[in-house]
C-alpha cells in the first residue's frame, strides 16, 4: 500500500490519499489490463483492509485465491507526491503479514498450478533472510515445474537492513531466473556485475545502450539458465522531458528502442 499527500486542491478534505501500491501488484495489474490471465499470490492479514484489498484486485480481473491470510498488517510505504521513489520514500514492512513469511509457509505446488510464468521482484528478499528464502523456493519449485521464471531487480537500499548485502543473496535468485530486468546499476548493487565509473561522463545513448549489452553479456555468462535481460533507461532531459531507453539482449542478438 502506498500513503501520498493529496493534491494542493482546496475542494480535497483528505491531507493524505491510499493507494493500491506495490511493484508486484502493479505488475499483476498492468498483466490483467492487457487481458491477460493473471494470479497475485502475497500474505495478508485477515481483516477488513485485506479484504478491500481482494475486492480491489478481483474487480481488475486478478485472480487472488493463492493470497496467504496471516499476520496483523499490511506493509506500507510512504511517498511524497511527484518525489523519486528512491530518494524520497520511508518503508514501513516490519511485522507485516508479507515480511513475517518463513519458508514452507506457501504450498507452491497448489499455487503453481496451471501457471505458465512466475515473476518475482528484488523487494521482497530486500526484506529480511526468511522472505529472501522464500522467494529462493518459489523459483525452484518453478523450474522444477519446467514454468518461466523472471525477477525484476529493482534495487531498494532503504529495505537491505538485515545485515546481508543483496549480492550476498540475490545471485541464488538469479541461478534459477530465464530473464532478468533492471538496469546497470541495479545489477551492479544486487549481481556485482562491471560498471563503468564515468558511464555518467560520457552520457550519450549509444554508451548507455552498449554498457547495457555488455552487462547483459555478463550475466548470460554467470547464470547459464538465463537467456533474456531487459535493462531500461530513464533520464530527466532539458525542458523537464523525460528520455527512455530500452534493450533487450536474447540469444546473442540485441534489440533497442
Amino acid at each position: 500500500m502506498r500513503i501520498s499527500p493529496a493534491p494542493l486542491d482546496h475542494s480535497n478534505k483528505y491531507p493524505f490519499l491510499l493507494y493500491m501500491g506495490g511493484a508486484e501488484a502493479n505488475t499483476a495489474t498492468a498483466l490483467s489490463g492487457w487481458k491477460l490471465p493473471v494470479d497475485y499470490c502475497t500474505a495478508l492479514p485477515d481483516n477488513f483492509m485485506t479484504r478491500h484489498l481482494l475486492n480491489y484486485m478481483d474487480g481488475h480481473g486478478i485472480n487472488t485465491s493463492s493470497v496467504l491470510l496471516q499476520g496483523n498488517r499490511v506493509g506500507v510505504y510512504y511517498l511524497d507526491r511527484g518525489a523519486d521513489l528512491k530518494s524520497s520514500v520511508v518503508y514501513d514492512r516490519e511485522h507485516s503479514s508479507f515480511s513475517e513469511l518463513k519458508p514452507g509457509s506457501i504450498d507452491w505446488d497448489k499455487v503453481l498450478q496451471n501457471v505458465s510464468w512466475l515473476n518475482l521482484t528484488a523487494i521482497s528478499p530486500a526484506l529480511n533472510q526468511n522472505v529472501a528464502d522464500v522467494c529462493l523456493e518459489a523459483l525452484k519449485a518453478a523450474s522444477r515445474k519446467g514454468i518461466t521464471t523472471s525477477l525484476d531487480l529493482n534495487y531498494r537500499s532503504r529495505l537491505w537492513k538485515y545485515g546481508k548485502n543483496p549480492v550476498e543473496i540475490m545471485p541464488a535468485l538469479v541461478e534459477h531466473c530465464d530473464l532478468v530486468m533492471g538496469n546497470i546499476w541495479s545489477a551492479n548493487s544486487l549481481l556485482n556485475t562491471a560498471l563503468d565509473p564515468d558511464i555518467h561522463k560520457k552520457g550519450k545513448r549509444e554508451d548507455y545502450l552498449a554498457h547495457a549489452e555488455s552487462t547483459s553479456k555478463e550475466i548470460t555468462a554467470r547464470f547459464p539458465k538465463c537467456k533474456i535481460v531487459g535493462n531500461t533507461f530513464r533520464f530527466d532531459g532539458d525542458k523537464n522531458d523525460l528520455k527512455f531507453y530500452t534493450a533487450l539482449y536474447t540469444e546473442n542478438r540485441y534489440l533497442l528502442s
